[in-house]
């Protein structure tokens, strides 16, 4: 299925006083680059964010932005280092019966005394978790928008190839008329300068004449591309590298049409051509 390259999606979960919000942005790119934005105590699921979109997408430029708040519950810690806290206090006991002080010992200067207390981290191993399982129900949500985008980009490209097969019809139609008007033009005006024409000579110049604006194999060339087109779109893997191929054989035919043209009409069938092409290009850049 074609897939856009260009979408969006958000997606939150919170459980026990942890909210959790996935936002991932996605533009096309010639490659796949993931850009994972995280914060500090998720810094080591970079590799696995990477992973994760690279195991569902083929190109883009993807942005994986996570947003992280807490009510508190799961904070730093602290705890006391029994055995420091032992010799201190044992230290300040010896002071006070050496120096006969009666003064109780500061609690807050104890506790600020170094090795005394212990930050303890908290264990964010089941939130990270929570955190990819999550990513993947966002991911679900990212792709079935860009297939969603696909089906329209996919609908606009293949209006543009029925338009574009009508005027390759009507260049074929166009021909005939042209290479007839040529040869009646080349036959009065040799006529003017010439009291004795030859004939034998004028149809060898008019069979030259017609071959070289002979446009049947750029026709050929340009229907069958569309009917490629047309094929690759109904794909179901990545195809936008190879459109874009497609767009540029389409427009090498377009433009030898337009050198061949000896009328205006045929010169207006190429520029439609062309701008047709274009538009169907602007298009194939987003596609997957």
């Amino acid at each position: 299925m074609i897939r856009s390259m260009t979408s969006f999606a958000r997606g939150g979960r919170t459980e026990d006083g942890i909210e959790l919000i996935w936002e991932l942005r996605s533009v096309n790119h010639r490659y796949l680059e993931v850009q994972p934005r995280l914060p500090e105590d998720f810094r080591q699921l970079d590799a696995q964010v990477r992973e994760a979109v690279a195991n569902r997408l083929g190109r883009g430029k993807v942005e994986c932005g996570l947003r992280y708040k807490t009510s508190g519950a799961d904070i730093a810690g602290v705890s006391l280092n029994e055995p420091v806290l032992e010799q201190l206090l044992g230290a300040m006991e010896m002071i006070r019966n050496r120096e006969s002080l009666l003064r109780e010992p500061d609690i807050m200067a104890v506790l600020s005394w170094p090795g005394v207390t212990v930050a303890t981290a908290p264990d964010l191993t089941p939130v990270q978790e929570r955190a990819m399982t999550l990513l993947e129900a966002v991911l679900d949500d990212l792709v079935a928008t860009r297939e969603r985008e696909g089906q329209r980009l996919a609908a606009l490209i293949e209006s543009r190839c029925e338009l574009l097969q009508e005027q390759v019809e009507k260049a074929r139609q166009r021909m005939p008329v042209v290479i007839g008007t040529v040869r009646e033009r080349l036959r009065n005006r040799l006529a003017e300068v010439c009291e004795n024409m030859d004939e034998t000579r004028l149809e060898q110049e008019m069979a030259l004449l017609a071959q070289r604006l002979d446009v049947d194999e750029e026709m050929d060339r340009l229907s069958t591309h569309l009917q490629e087109v047309q094929d690759v779109l109904k794909r179901d893997e990545p195809v936008g590298r190879r459109l874009d191929f497609l767009m540029q054989e389409l427009n090498r035919e377009a433009n030898t049409l337009g050198s061949k043209s000896a009328d205006s009409e045929t010169t207006a069938i190429s520029v439609e051509m062309k701008v047709l092409i274009e538009q169907m290009r602007e298009q194939v850049q987003n596609i997957e």
